[in-house]
């Protein structure tokens, strides 16, 4: 029987095997099959004249036991930051040094983290250390300089911690002694320097007079008040920008200064911020300085969109036609910024355009050409909500993986340099992920085990966000400052200014039944649930035409057709009546929401892949009725779940302190200010209604014996 000699196996490289417990820390292990290289008789080592493998000759295979820590004490992780193995878990620094904030202070780690330096010995005595003990000591003291080395490197916000930054001075005295003189120590005196110089910088600029009176335009903004919302109408048509308007400049020029914008912002993001734990916490009472660098990108989303809403809507008194080739031009703007890579800007235009001030002007986009209507449905489907956005993701993978080859002597800001870099994403993607991440899997395991499995599964998307960070740096874009002042000139509206112009143009008796259906959008906060909820199908089907209030907006996936048409184009979503009040915030920034994704298994101890769904789990966003403002809390949902239980952990995530479960109700809120009472003793997954949002209300219950108490900590 013949056999085919030297024929690889078609087996997978790495194959689960289990977990291990050692020293209270757990370790998932896999086995690694590797080649390995066996010699034929008479051949040596670096013998490029050995002769041709016979036809007889096999494959070796040798197998490898490979281990990963998934759960362990925070004091066990600490030093497996010194001791762990770094070519059988490479990614355990870097993740830990991205993530570590999620769960412990940078002041405890280094707590940890540092040796004490030796104590100086009296004069005329020696302790002599074997050569062992002198060995062991300074490969720890070597690992540890490394592991600073990289944490200073790739963190450097991680030791700002004015006005002493003790943290960074401790490690400078650690690495005066350790490593005097090396590339550590001066990165870190370097550091403290810089802090210090930027702190006096900031006092000096609070002790001068404010004389800056804000950009041009700064001043459109006004109090609201009952006069100034009835003179909008009047007012707004009589406002006249100085110096040229956004849409005098070519589409190249605005969307190259768009791009260039966002790939400054999304370059400077850090990672750490668009962790789950720490963007979900944006809206607690003292919060307004978290993630500051996230926040700038969202600002500067809402900036492009209501560029788009003010010039569209600006003057209430041009004919159709004219607001047509306002909305032509925006449409080459964004087909501009498709080409240019530039997801960001790209989303906040068809979002402002696909929001309902807009959307809902039937005659003018019925005046839209064909050929801009037709790029404009194009580019919508990138963002089509379909299996979890799964269109827009699997575009921005293969951005990623383009390679333009760039030319020695290719010009400076040509078309070739442009297209070689980015791209710039939408941020917004990445936030949902990672509080989906934070949401669905727990902090801590049992037996107070830090789950560093999940700050894995955490470190998968901030490593991606660099990576795409490092690609945006070879961008060859200018300034336009022309273009930059008309940016920030262009009048600025709010949703309701944006709904009653709106109105001023079309008014609701202008609808008809073959207007395009709406939907209401839901901002970040209030979709999670939406994210992750089992339902695909579509919500209640509405009536048709003009929406009741200004915060019915259009889903992102679903371009309007022209109003030629009878029907809706394919693929438009139901509608579903919108709010009642105007309450509900026009989602502007990277929070636009998107239609209901799929939930997570809960069978499965890892993070859901994209375009996965499971039947007996969602997401819930559970707020509770006090004076402590809009605080919101998203647990998981089984289907096994009942009420007391649903009640006591959204308690817990509320820091309530003491676990009166009994004396709180859940209610469901349903569209039209309703709500879904849940009974006591019901099971929540099924006594909740499935197409109403996941949005629920702890109240508590008239008589209760217990006075309310909540921490806020």
């Amino acid at each position: 029987m013949d056999r085919t000699a030297g024929k690889e196996l078609n087996l997978a490289p790495l194959q689960d095997w289990g977990e291990e417990t050692e020293d209270g820390a757990v370790y998932s292990v896999s086995l690694r099959r590797q080649r390995s290289q066996r010699l034929s008789p008479g051949e040596r080592p670096g013998d490029s004249q050995a002769p041709n493998r016979a036809a007889d000759a096999f494959l070796h295979y040798r197998t490898s036991k490979v281990r990963a820590l998934r759960a362990a004490p925070l004091e066990r992780l600490v030093r497996e930051l010194v001791s762990g193995d770094r070519e059988q878990d490479p990614g355990f620094v870097p993740a830990f040094l991205a993530t570590h904030r999620a769960f412990v202070p940078t002041a405890r780690v280094l707590g940890l983290l540092l040796p004490p330096p030796p104590p100086p010995l009296p004069s005329g005595v020696e302790i002599k250390k074997t050569e062992e003990q002198e060995l062991n000591f300074s490969k720890n003291l070597r690992a540890v300089v490394s592991v600073l080395g990289s944490w200073l490197r790739d963190h450097p916000q991680d030791f700002h911690d004015p006005p002493a930054h003790s943290a960074l001075g401790s490690v400078c005295t650690f690495l005066g002694w350790a490593a005097p003189g090396g590339v550590e120590a001066r990165e870190a005196k370097r550091l403290l320097g810089d802090f210090l110089e930027e702190a006096e910088r900031e006092q000096e600029e609070e002790e001068q007079p404010d004389s800056w009176a804000g950009p041009p335009g700064a001043a459109q903004t006004r109090p609201s008040s009952p006069e100034g919302c009835m003179e909008e109408e009047e007012g707004f048509q009589g406002f006249v920008p100085k110096g040229p308007e956004l849409l005098d400049f070519s589409v190249d020029e605005v969307a190259e200064q768009l791009t260039l914008m966002d790939v400054e912002l999304f370059s400077r993001v850090r990672p750490c911020e668009c962790l789950g734990s720490v963007w979900s916490q944006r809206d607690r009472p003292g919060a307004a300085g978290t993630a500051p660098t996230v926040r700038a990108t969202v600002a500067q989303f809402n900036k492009v969109t209501g560029c788009v809403l003010g010039s569209v809507l600006g003057t209430p008194g041009l004919a159709s036609p004219q607001r047509a080739q306002r909305l032509e031009k925006w449409i080459r703007i964004a087909q501009r910024c498709r080409e240019l890579r530039n997801f960001s800007s790209l989303r906040a235009i068809l979002s402002a355009l696909q929001s309902n001030p807009i959307y809902r002007l039937k005659r003018s986009w019925g005046a839209v050409s064909r050929e801009p209507l037709s790029t404009f449905r194009k580019l919508s489907q990138i963002f089509s909500d379909e299996n979890n956005h799964l269109s827009s993701r699997e575009i921005l993978s293969q951005e990623e993986a383009v390679e333009v080859p760039q030319q020695e002597d290719t010009p400076r800001g040509s078309l070739t340099s442009k297209l070689s870099s980015g791209p710039v994403p939408y941020l917004g993607t990445f936030l949902t992920d990672l509080v989906m991440l934070d949401t669905a899997l727990p902090d801590m395991l049992e037996g107070d085990l830090i789950n560093f499995e999940k700050r894995r599964k955490e470190w998968e998307i901030l490593a991606r966000i660099q990576q795409l960070q490092r690609r945006c740096q070879s961008y060859c874009l200018s300034p336009r400052l022309p273009i930059l002042a008309a940016l920030r000139a262009q009048r600025q509206l709010s949703e309701e200014q944006s709904y009653r112009i709106s109105r001023v143009i079309e008014p609701p008796a202008a609808s008809c039944p073959s207007s395009p259906r709406i939907r209401r959008h839901i901002s970040l906060t209030k979709r999670l649930s939406a994210k992750l909820s089992r339902e695909k199908g579509s919500s209640p089907g509405g009536s048709p035409g003009d929406p009741s209030s200004p915060t019915s907006s259009l889903s992102p996936g679903s371009p309007p057709s022209s109003p030629k048409t009878k029907d809706p184009p394919p693929g438009t979503p139901t509608a579903s009546p919108g709010p009642r009040g105007p309450s509900t915030k026009l989602p502007l920034g990277p929070d636009l929401p998107g239609p209901r994704a799929q939930a997570l298994p809960l069978s499965s101890p890892h993070a859901p892949l994209s375009g996965q769904q499971s039947s007996d789990a969602r997401v819930i966003r559970v707020s509770i009725d006090n004076d402590h403002g809009n605080l919101y809390r998203s647990i998981l949902l089984t289907s096994q779940d009942k009420a007391p239980s649903v009640v006591q952990r959204a308690l817990q995530k509320h820091n309530v302190v003491q676990p009166w479960a009994q004396d709180y109700q859940l209610f469901q809120v349903l569209p039209g200010d309703r709500e879904l009472l849940i009974p006591d003793n019901a099971n929540v997954f099924y006594a909740m209604s499935p197409t109403a949002p996941e949005d629920f209300v702890l109240r508590r219950k008239e008589g209760a014996r217990h006075p309310p108490s909540l921490s806020l900590t």
